[in-house]
């Protein structure tokens, strides 16, 4: 038996804007910091609207600087539903290329990887396909920014 072949269907370009970085120090496994989300945007042809003040990066920067991401935020849909967005991914680069974007540093996003897995939930039956549907990013890190291109595996 053959799997069925995938692909990535690109659903929509997300913008997350971000207030400074909270660094709680030193724990088990790296150094925790949090990122609090202050809003931003979704802009796609299937899926359209803002992310609500609230919700954080919690992340773990390890002793090579590459960072476990872990975010959970909502979202308010064009059409009113809403939507809980969670992020798992890993940000790793040259340790230069790192302290360019722990300073603000506007930085291209071909000199380090940032990639997420993406899960989406929503009660509203208009959007029950999120909730069936497995999704990953490609993500970029601006100073008070993260975009990233959500895709659907199909």
């Amino acid at each position: 038996m053959t799997p069925p072949p995938a692909a990535l269907d690109r659903v929509a370009r997300v913008e997350v804007r971000l207030d400074p970085v909270l660094t709680l120090g030193p724990v088990p496994h790296g150094l925790r910091r949090v990122v609090p989300i202050t809003g931003g945007r979704i802009d796609g042809d299937r899926l359209r609207g803002e992310i609500l003040h609230g919700g954080a990066d919690w992340q773990l920067v390890h002793d090579d600087g590459g960072i476990t991401i872990d975010t959970r935020y909502t979202a308010r849909t064009h059409d009113g539903a809403l939507i809980y967005l969670a992020t798992r991914g890993v940000r790793h680069g040259p340790p230069a290329v790192l302290d360019r974007l722990l300073s603000g540093e506007e930085v291209d996003p071909a000199e380090y990887y940032f990639r997420l897995g993406v899960c989406l939930e929503t009660g509203d039956e208009r959007y029950a396909w999120l909730n069936r549907t497995v999704f990953v990013a490609s993500a970029a890190r601006g100073p008070d920014t993260v975009v990233y291109d959500l895709y659907a595996l199909t």
